[in-house]
């Protein structure tokens, strides 16, 4: 999970490569959701086994369309 202070908001999605390169995408000029702000961060995130998982996962963060629950899940590894 990303998280942009500019616009306060996160970003929830999957990787079958290194996270920190995966960033560094978003970070660069491209068109999409992180496009709007250059402040990105890691903030959360969790190794799996396949790709398939790690999408499944991010379908389920996705579909609680909640704030309060993505925000519950970064404090359980502070």
């Amino acid at each position: 999970m990303l998280y942009s202070q500019q616009l306060d908001k996160y970003y929830v999605g999957h990787t079958g490569s290194s996270v920190s390169e995966r960033l560094q995408k978003h970070l660069s000029d491209h068109k999409g959701f992180t496009s709007f702000a250059k402040d990105w961060q890691i903030v959360f995130t969790e190794a799996f086994e396949s790709k398939s998982e790690a999408y499944q996962r991010e379908l389920y963060i996705k579909k609680r369309k909640s704030r309060k629950y993505i925000e519950e899940l970064i404090r359980s590894v502070e």
